[in-house]
């Protein structure tokens, strides 16, 4: 069974059953330990996964720690548990925090069997941060969260991977917590900064009442707008290449009964391939165009010239699509949109293959 899928089973059981678990040990047996176990790591195995790990602490004795993964003997992750929907302040962190400190273990997990939030010392070495880098929900994650959390599995785990992308995540997360609050409230710092050319030091209390419900409108009409960009560019077909099936067109009444709506998968999906092809042609080369049943990335927008497809629209199962050079696709399953990258090689080289007829000689690498 594929990770994502032994994550979705997980799910489903625990929102089945977490209003009948009541303690911090019930927890740990039917929510946290198969959450261990779906990483890959051996629960039954005291060399691999350690219950209660003891040490001494300073003048504290015998600190427990709920449960430390282990690598060649050597705590890498440490789990500290509260009881099912119980709550993740950092307060309630106390053990995590001491075990970080005095162990070579890089990363901390605080947990309720739901939300389980990950830490490390991205500000001070050796201290762990008071703030999470990535949280998962168990009972509402998306490809995303698992590309992220798939990083900590036993196949996958490198620290130097997830240390890469950890303060990227810890920033863009505040980020958006950030924006999502301006939208709906607005601070007066922001209103003054958007306003100055408009009310230049004229900032009085009217105005800045005035000019608070007026940046709100923006924003919401500026999202608004975005949306409907996104959807109208959306609505704009692709002819199918000579490898998909001839089937019978959507005939409505209602046009507006067919919709497309470009996925936030499909658009991280789109960021992906350009990250990987931008070494090869500038990104700005590189398209994205929606369809009914996939997603297509483009050279130059045009449709001769097909990159890849993201079949994301089976939420159940993610596929790419890959092109050779007479242009067959050839459908690839993906478990999370981050596996992507496993298939750079085949981009680049499907990206050269049209780049001969695009430009009409040798290719030239990019400055």
């Amino acid at each position: 069974m594929d990770f994502v899928d032994q994550l979705r089973v997980l799910s489903t059981r625990i929102s089945t059953t977490k209003d009948l678990i009541q303690t911090e040990e019930a927890t740990k047996n039917a929510m946290v330990m198969p959450f261990i176990q779906a990483l890959g790591y051996n629960v039954f195995d005291p060399l691999e996964v350690t219950p209660e790990l003891i040490s001494d602490v300073g003048t504290k004795k015998g600190e427990k720690v709920d449960y430390a993964i282990l690598r060649d003997g050597k705590p890498i992750i440490l789990f500290e548990c509260k009881k099912a929907g119980g709550d993740l302040n950092i307060n309630h962190a106390g053990q995590l925090f001491r075990y970080f400190h005095v162990t070579s273990a890089r990363f901390g997990i605080l947990t309720n069997g739901l939300m389980y939030r990950f830490f490390t010392d991205l500000e001070q070495p050796n201290k762990m941060d008071e703030k999470p880098f990535f949280e998962f929900n168990i009972l509402d994650f998306k490809d995303r969260d698992v590309g992220e959390l798939k990083k900590f599995a036993k196949s996958a785990f490198d620290i130097d991977t997830i240390l890469t992308t950890a303060n990227d995540l810890k920033y863009t997360r505040a980020i958006q917590n950030r924006l999502a609050e301006w939208v709906t409230n607005p601070p007066e710092e922001f209103v003054r900064l958007v306003s100055s050319d408009l009310v230049g030091k004229r900032f009085t209390p009217a105005i800045k009442d005035q000019f608070t419900l007026i940046t709100k409108l923006a924003f919401e009409q500026l999202l608004g707008e975005r949306i409907n960009d996104r959807l109208k560019g959306a609505m704009t077909q692709e002819p199918a290449l000579k490898t998909d099936p001839i089937v019978p067109a959507l005939v409505s009444e209602n046009p507006s009964e067919v919709q497309i709506v470009t996925s936030p998968e499909e658009i991280e999906g789109f960021h992906i391939v350009r990250a990987i092809l931008r070494g090869v042609v500038p990104p700005k080369r590189i398209f994205m165009r929606d369809a009914q049943s996939y997603c297509a990335i483009l050279l130059d927008d045009n449709n001769r010239k097909p990159i890849c497809r993201l079949r994301f629209n089976n939420t159940e199962k993610l596929a790419l699509g890959l092109f050779n050079a007479n242009k067959d696709e050839e459908r690839v399953p993906l478990e999370s949109i981050d596996d992507i990258y496993n298939y750079a090689e085949q981009l680049k080289a499907t990206l050269l293959n049209n780049l001969p007829t695009i430009d009409g000689k040798k290719l030239e690498p990019l400055s």
